[in-house]
């Protein structure tokens, strides 16, 4: 039997498998090329970049929860600029795509951002969704209107790299958000970033995160990530990248099923740091048990009659 094809493409970019590391856990993956070659990935979504270095939040900020994990790490990072000097060199030599993750205070951080990294980066991705920001962030991926708006102010300056619009799972109308990003002339969308929440130390009576409140994200998040994937599916026509408690190769297929074109596995990579190849591999398995050719052939899949 012929070897199936795990290549997708998104917005004229080909990738070699629907895999994508997501923002903030693998960092700007020089610790995870220690286990494999990055070049197996579909792609690296990076670190969120803010304009200017972030110390981010106060620890603790990172706290177990079942089934999941809270994180308020508050976007730390060395900036834009330093991203392209120090990081960018390393991430362009792994071999796979590099999705640049961006975050900003105001509209004019993040026109600033992907200005500089316009052509240098297969794609853009903008977080108008991080919940562990006090100013920015979350703050225009609420209501339609402000996604709308950031999203046409960037979509300027991504003139010659796709722009992806990161969106919060923290709304009224997943379906409402996702039509306000396509009008705004986003290229893609990828959701959902996580959930707000909080945990308690009952014996000291605190809260477990510097804090208070973080993002949930993790296998306990996955069917509502799942229902909101395919709510933004049903929406829009633009390509959708799906995330939120990815764990396995089933997990992936199903948000294929749905209609995501790609996935993004964030969680999984800090319980198990081969999480990423082993999900490529189970993908593979279940194309060649399933006698299916093309990866593609799943996408939007899902039957319901």
């Amino acid at each position: 039997m012929i070897k199936p094809s795990l290549k997708v493409n998104i917005c004229g970019i080909e990738f070699n498998n629907p895999v994508i590391a997501a923002s903030g856990t693998f960092g700007f993956g020089r610790e995870y090329s220690e286990f494999y070659p990055l070049s197996l990935l579909g792609g690296i979504s990076t670190k969120g970049t803010t304009l200017k270095y972030r110390a981010g939040n106060l620890t603790p900020r990172i706290a177990e929860t079942a089934s999941g994990m809270l994180n308020a790490v508050g976007l730390q990072n060395p900036g834009v600029d330093a991203f392209i000097e120090k990081e960018l060199p390393f991430l362009r030599a792994s071999g796979t795509r590099i999705i640049a993750n961006i975050a900003g205070n105001t509209p004019e951080d993040y026109m600033a951002i992907a200005e500089r990294l316009n052509g240098k980066v297969d794609m853009i991705e903008m977080n108008i969704s991080c919940p562990n920001v006090k100013v920015g962030g979350i703050a225009f991926g609420i209501l339609p209107e402000s996604v709308n708006s950031i999203t046409r102010a960037v979509k300027a300056y991504c003139t010659l790299t796709p722009l992806i619009v990161k969106l919060s799972p923290n709304v009224a109308s997943i379906s409402e958000n996702a039509k306000a990003a396509a009008e705004g002339g986003a290229d893609c969308i990828s959701l959902v970033n996580t959930f707000t929440g909080m945990a308690i130390d009952i014996k000291k009576r605190r809260p477990l995160l510097s804090n208070i409140t973080g993002g949930l994200s993790g296998p306990c998040i996955k069917p509502i990530a799942l229902r909101m994937v395919y709510e933004a599916c049903k929406a829009v026509k633009i390509p959708v990248i799906g995330m939120g408690g990815i764990m396995t190769a089933s997990d992936a297929v199903e948000f294929l099923l749905v209609g995501a074109q790609a996935v993004q596995v964030g969680t999984a990579n800090i319980s198990n740091p081969l999480a990423i190849p082993q999900i490529i591999e189970g993908l593979e398995r279940y194309l060649a048990e399933n006698k299916i050719n093309d990866i593609n052939e799943l996408i939007g899949g899902l039957l319901t009659d």
